[in-house]
């Protein structure tokens, strides 16, 4: 567990900052690669934590290490494009027909 505050958690701004706040090792080619996929899975994980009620300081930082830890190791063996966590890959082109749209009559 980390001896910061919730305060001093909300100054950090970098993947490796989480990191070393919570004193997680990471393989910095992981997070390079990833970075924002993992950010952006561990800004979501802490949405649904902070709409917790009643969670003390050191139970709502526990939980962000939970989230940051299971948002990198999701991205140890998966990669952003099939997590589909940004709008750009949710959204199917309008002017592209997918292979897999495609039958044999």
């Amino acid at each position: 567990m980390t001896s910061g505050t919730l305060m001093e958690f909300k100054q950090l701004k970098d993947a490796e900052q989480y990191f070393e706040f919570f004193g997680l090792p990471y393989d910095p080619t992981v997070v390079n690669v990833n970075r924002l996929h993992i950010l952006k899975q561990f800004s979501n994980s802490m949405q649904e934590i902070e709409a917790t009620p009643d969670l003390s300081e050191a139970e709502q930082l526990q939980a962000y290490q939970v989230a940051l830890v299971h948002a990198y190791e999701l991205f140890l063996s998966s990669t952003g494009v099939e997590q589909k966590l940004f709008k750009v890959f949710k959204d199917k082109p309008k002017n592209v027909v997918m292979l897999s749209e495609l039958t044999a009559h």
